[in-house]
């Protein structure tokens, strides 16, 4: 366990050159300043529909506006100034990598695991730095000591990676993989929590859930739920690839074992960058994805023993927190709702239009996934596209189907009233 008197120590011939400035010395709240001077004193909400306040935030990204980019739940773009770091930090590395990345990198990301870590709540010590969602969560799911006929419980809506991994370990272990249905749209918060009851048994081990379920935005009550399954000594992994940096939480108001994240999706890191969360008391019972050292180790840097990797992407999601942390993640949450809204609100009364997920500040957040009775999914996705250049993503599940709408705060007005403009044609007069 490093100490950060200790990192400074060993980086400090470093910090004169100048390299990992971005980690130490951000340079997002400068870019931000006109705009954040205007902001002060004002609710969320007001500054949320102030356009002159976004347009700063609009120009930090160098995006194609050629075409309008509405899948930011998938993979968002960085800003320039993270795009900035992470180029200044791999020329660096290729100078002579063995040494110029190691040692000479690598340490930085140690403040980028402090920086990380304070924003979730959690002690530093209790995050690993990880390349997404996907590999953060299967460090939990194929670490933890599951027996033949112990059970996890899931939903049928979870992220396919996620249950793929559950399939295999059923494959593999012997373990009962249970999915329960929740209604798209859920009735209520309360609902949610009953279903997952319903589900339990005297053999469930785990339970797996996700915090925003990327088919269709719904915020899921975690808090509860773990309320409802420590009692019973289940332990709980959150997926929250959908979450961090998306809405204001911390880890005591989720109280959960587990959560993983993709950094590249609401944080805006660059491709590549992800946070695992494991519960101190927990880590040395977790065995490593990646077997390298000691397996059982309590250290949470075991999670990223994972061969030779680009340290760069974990360096410069620091400018991404910075520049998250400059907006302010109660700003960013009220504007998300805001572009949500603007659209969505055309369309609810509709009756031959279907939100999968309830429209309020409790059980979504930027995410809304709408299907049109009628219309393919996968065909009006492409029609948007083919004809629009308006980038959507088609969702074809069982109890799903629609395109979901993810923009970002660098999405316009304008490409949100044109989104809504297309996808009113599309409706009355069909693709």
């Amino acid at each position: 366990m490093r100490s950060r008197r200790v990192f400074l120590r060993q980086a400090g011939g470093l910090f004169g050159a100048g390299l990992i400035t971005a980690v130490l010395e951000p340079r997002a709240h400068a870019l931000l300043a006109p705009c954040l001077r205007q902001a002060a004193g004002r609710s969320p909400a007001e500054v949320a529909r102030d356009e002159d306040f976004w347009f700063q935030v609009q120009q930090a990204f160098t995006v194609d506006r050629t075409l309008i980019n509405l899948n930011n739940g998938g993979v968002s773009p960085a800003p320039g100034v993270a795009m900035e770091a992470m180029r200044r930090f791999d020329e660096y590395a290729n100078h002579a990598p063995a040494r110029t990345m190691w040692h000479d990198l690598a340490p930085g990301c140690e403040l980028v695991r402090e920086r990380l870590a304070r924003a979730f709540g959690c002690a530093a010590e209790e995050a690993a730095l990880t390349r997404n969602a996907t590999e953060a969560l299967d460090n939990v799911i194929f670490g933890l000591d599951l027996a033949a006929g112990d059970e996890v419980l899931t939903t049928d809506q979870d992220y396919p990676s996620m249950l793929a991994a559950l399939d295999q370990r059923a494959l593999r272990d012997g373990i009962v993989v249970k999915k329960v249905r929740v209604p798209a749209p859920a009735p209520s918060q309360e609902e949610i929590v009953e279903i997952f009851r319903a589900g339990l048994s005297e053999r469930t081990r785990a339970i797996l859930l996700c915090h925003v379920v990327n088919l269709t935005g719904q915020i899921y009550p975690v808090r509860q739920i773990v309320d409802l399954a420590r009692p019973l000594g289940i332990e709980v992994i959150v997926d929250g690839a959908h979450s961090f940096a998306h809405f204001p939480f911390t880890r005591d108001e989720l109280d959960c074992d587990y959560f993983g994240s993709s950094l590249h999706k609401w944080l805006c890191a660059p491709v590549g960058s992800g946070l695992l969360y494991v519960r101190a008391q927990k880590i040395e019972r977790v065995w490593p994805l990646f077997g390298q050292g000691e397996p059982r180790s309590p250290d949470i840097r075991k999670f990223e023993k994972i061969g030779t990797h680009a340290v760069s992407r974990w360096l410069a999601a620091g400018e991404s927190l910075a520049f998250h942390e400059s907006i302010g993640a109660e700003r960013k949450a009220a504007r998300l709702r805001y572009l949500r809204d603007r659209w969505a609100r055309r369309f609810q009364e509709r009756a031959n239009v279907k939100f999968h997920a309830r429209l309020n500040e409790v059980d979504s957040c930027g995410i809304a996934t709408v299907g049109v009775a009628g219309l393919d999914a996968g065909a009006l996705g492409q029609h948007l596209f083919a004809r629009h250049r308006i980038v959507t993503t088609s969702i074809d599940h069982a109890d799903v189907k629609g395109i979901r709408v993810t923009p970002s705060v660098y999405t316009t007005i304008a490409e949100i009233d044109l989104f809504a403009d297309a996808l009113e044609r599309a409706i009355d007069k069909g693709l």
